[in-house]
C-alpha cells in the first residue's frame, strides 16, 4: 500500500511538473506573441515599403520584418490569421515603426499607398515650347531635354513605325518640332516627378491614336494628307472659338488655296518668329520674311504651312474634317474672339475699319 501511494506521488508530482511547465509555456508564449504586437521603435521611424502584386503573407512578413516596421514576421502571420486579415493590398507605403503591428496592418490592408501622381494638363491651342515649359515646371526633366528627345532622329523613326498617324512628313528638316500638332491636349496622369519625357509623349500618342482611329477611315480618304489636315485644324484653333466658326474659317482658307491665294493668317507669322500671341505685335519686317510656316510672307501662294503651329482639340480636328463650304474668301475676329466673314477685300478692310472705330480691334499692350 505504502508502495503505491509512493507511485501515485510521484505521479502527482509530474502532472504538477508538467502542468506548471505547460502553464508556464503559454504564459511565457502569451508575452511572447503580444510583446510582439507592440512597436518596433518608441520613436517616430517613417520606413518605405512596397508591395507588390502577387506577394502573399509570408513575403509580406519578411518584408516588413527585414525594413524594421514589425518585431516578429512569425507573430505577423499569427495576428493575422487569427484576425482573418487577407487583403493586403499592393502599393507603396510609408509606415511608421513607432506603431504596433495592428496598426501596420490596418494601413497595408486598407490600401493607404502613397500617392505621387502627378496630373499635366496640356491645353488647346499651345504650342511645343509651351508643353516643354511645362513639363518642366511639373516634372523632374528640363526643357532641353524635351527638346533633345525632339531631336532624337531614332526615336521619332521609332515612332512613326508604331504610329499610323505619323508619317514622314514630320521629318521634313524645315519643321521646328515633329511632334507638334500630335499631342492631342488633355489631362493626364503620370506615377510620379520622375516620369521620363519619352513616357509622356507615349502616354499621349496613344490617346491622339485613341481619338483619330474614330476618323480613320476619313482621313486616309481625304485629299488632304492626315499632316495637313492637322496643320489646318492647328490654324483653325487659334483662329476661331467656336466649332461653328472653326469649320467655315477652313471653308475659307480651302477657298483661298484653290484661288491660289495665300492664306493671310497672323498667326502663322506668329508660329514661324517663335513669338507668342499677346506677347507683342509682329513688325512689318516679320510679316514679309519668307518662312516655310508664314502664310503672310513671300512664295505661300496656294500653300498652308509646312507643319502643325499648335497642338489643336478634337473640336478642332472635327471641325477640319467636317468644314463648312462658304462663299467667304476672308475672315477677322474682334478682341471678343467674335469672327466676321466677307466675300470681297473691300468688305474685309470696312470690317476691320468698323472694328476699329467701334474699340474692338484687339491692341496689344
Amino acid at each position: 500500500m505504502e508502495e503505491n501511494k509512493s507511485k501515485r506521488g510521484i505521479i502527482l508530482a509530474l502532472l504538477l511538473i508538467i502542468l506548471i511547465v505547460f502553464i508556464g509555456s503559454g504564459i511565457a508564449g502569451v508575452i511572447w506573441y503580444t510583446g510582439n504586437l507592440k512597436p518596433v521603435s518608441s520613436s517616430k521611424k517613417i520606413i518605405e515599403v512596397e508591395i507588390t502584386e502577387g506577394m502573399g503573407i509570408t513575403r509580406i512578413a519578411k518584408e516588413l520584418e527585414d525594413k524594421g516596421v514589425i518585431k516578429s514576421a512569425d507573430v505577423m502571420k499569427i495576428y493575422a490569421k487569427i484576425n482573418k486579415i487577407g487583403n493586403l493590398q499592393a502599393g507603396k507605403y510609408e509606415l511608421d515603426s513607432s506603431e504596433d503591428m495592428p496598426a501596420v496592418l490596418a494601413h497595408i490592408s486598407g490600401g493607404d499607398i502613397i500617392n505621387n501622381e502627378i496630373k499635366i494638363t496640356f491645353i488647346e491651342g499651345k504650342n511645343m515650347r509651351w508643353i516643354a515649359k511645362t513639363i518642366a515646371e511639373k516634372t523632374n526633366n528640363t526643357e532641353e531635354d524635351v527638346f533633345a528627345i525632339l531631336e532624337d532622329e531614332d526615336y521619332i523613326d521609332s515612332l512613326i513605325e508604331k504610329y499610323w498617324f505619323l508619317t514622314d512628313e514630320i521629318k521634313d528638316e524645315r519643321i521646328y518640332y515633329p511632334l507638334e500638332g500630335y499631342l492631342l491636349p488633355d489631362t493626364y496622369i503620370f506615377e510620379n516627378r520622375e516620369v521620363p519625357v519619352k513616357t509622356i509623349f507615349g502616354v499621349i500618342l496613344n490617346y491622339t491614336e485613341k481619338f483619330l482611329n474614330g476618323y480613320k477611315e476619313e482621313l486616309e480618304n481625304s485629299n488632304l494628307t492626315i499632316h495637313q489636315i492637322l496643320t489646318l485644324a492647328s490654324l483653325a484653333e487659334l483662329e476661331g472659338k467656336s466649332t461653328e466658326d472653326r469649320a467655315e474659317i477652313i471653308g475659307v482658307f480651302l477657298n483661298r488655296i484653290n484661288k491660289r491665294m495665300s492664306l493671310g493668317s497672323d498667326v502663322t507669322t506668329y508660329y514661324a518668329f517663335k513669338v507668342d500671341m499677346g506677347e507683342r505685335d509682329l513688325t512689318a519686317k516679320e510679316l514679309n520674311t519668307e518662312n516655310p510656316y508664314n502664310t503672310r510672307g513671300p512664295n505661300m501662294v496656294g500653300k498652308i504651312p509646312v507643319g502643325p503651329i499648335a497642338n489643336p482639340s478634337k473640336s478642332a480636328i472635327e471641325a477640319t474634317l467636317n468644314y463648312k463650304e462658304t462663299d467667304a474668301m476672308y475672315f477677322v475676329a474682334d478682341k471678343n474672339g467674335k469672327v466676321y466673314f466677307t466675300k470681297s477685300s473691300e468688305e474685309h478692310n470696312k470690317i476691320i475699319k468698323k472694328l476699329k472705330n467701334e474699340g474692338l480691334w484687339y491692341v496689344y499692350e
